[in-house]
């Protein structure tokens, strides 16, 4: 049964500040801020978190359903998703709005700030997965990415009526949810994904504790940039498994989405969490060593090249068979 993923459908509009953010902000004057940014260069990408991680479970083989809505601008988008193993049979197509943008810049010491026009997303919550399940013959995990707010929840509920695992990413949407939304959209999840600040967010909005948020999910990991990712379960000593080393680090958006899709494709292989967790640190590395979340590749001997050399031999032997040719 194959893994759906539903999340945003975007595209990227990336810029490069050749400064610093922090130089141009005035002490004492942060409830003023008027700021304007003279950028080195404009690209623009196929994105959105949905989409991004479909894609790298794509190149991994797993033929990946991707749930969401588009608007009418999304022909050449669904040629690109379908091309690389995609199946984007139960996307939505909207009448009357263009599909999502993520407009982000990027200034020397890879802080970021963005924005995101949700557009046609606004009309994911009109998606049921039940359909879905019967299209394809059945839902072995459900992915709830960063989507519509509404969307979320309701995918949320509809997995747990329904029996579906599903994996919880609530990721850039913690920053405005309230608690109650939080706590819904993890306590059940089979997995729970964040990063090192999305972790202690989710901390302060819940009330809960780490061990508290462990009770209500099966494993929750946290990635750390550069420090690597952090697994943990209830009553399992962590897991900790250190970042691949980057040859030519050049845009960090879309890493976060090319790890969970390198750890999910793993997992669905049958490997091990620490084991899942080092093919997802090496899909993000290459991820991030090209600008856009969708422009990388995963070519067989240099992807095992460089695993071997992060993780050791015995590793890459377990992984190498999973791999597409």
């Amino acid at each position: 049964m194959p893994v759906v993923v539903t999340g945003s459908i975007a595209t990227d509009h990336l810029m490069t500040f050749p400064g610093k953010f922090t130089d141009q902000f005035v002490e004492g004057k942060m409830e003023n801020v008027s700021l304007s940014f003279l950028v080195d260069d404009l690209v623009q990408h196929r994105g959105g978190a949905g989409a991004n991680m479909a894609y790298g479970l794509g190149l991994l083989g797993l033929a990946p359903v991707l749930v969401g809505a588009v608007g009418g601008d999304f022909a050449d988008y669904d040629a690109w998703l379908t091309r690389h193993g995609v199946d984007t049979g139960s996307v939505r197509w909207s009448e009357l709005k263009h599909t999502a943008r993520f407009t982000c810049t990027t200034d020397v010491a890879n802080n970021q700030i963005a924005s995101f026009y949700s557009g046609a997303m606004s009309e994911a919550s009109m998606i049921e997965l039940a359909p879905v399940e019967q299209r394809v013959g059945g839902l072995d995990l459900v992915i709830i990415g960063p989507n519509d707010p509404t969307a979320m929840v309701q995918h949320t509920a509809e997995c747990r009526d329904r029996g579906y695992p599903f994996l919880a990413d609530p990721s850039q949407q913690l920053a405005w949810a309230d608690g109650e939304m939080i706590r819904d959209l993890v306590d059940g999840a089979d997995l729970l994904f964040t990063n090192e600040y999305e972790h202690a967010l989710l901390l302060q909005k819940t009330g809960w504790d780490d061990a508290e948020v462990l009770a209500r999910v099966g494993t929750w990991v946290t990635t750390r940039a550069a420090d690597g990712v952090v697994v943990e379960q209830a009553g399992a000593e962590p897991i900790h498994v250190i970042a691949v080393p980057e040859t030519k680090p050049v845009e960090p958006t879309g890493g976060g989405d090319a790890l969970r899709a390198g750890f999910v494709a793993a997992r669905q292989w049958g490997l091990g969490l620490e084991r899942a967790t080092q093919v997802g640190s090496a899909v993000a590395t290459a991820a991030v060593e090209v600008v856009g979340t969708q422009e990388y590749s995963l070519p067989r001997d240099l992807f095992l090249d460089r695993f071997t050399a992060a993780f050791g031999t015995e590793a890459a032997d377990e992984v190498a068979p999973h791999l597409p040719s």
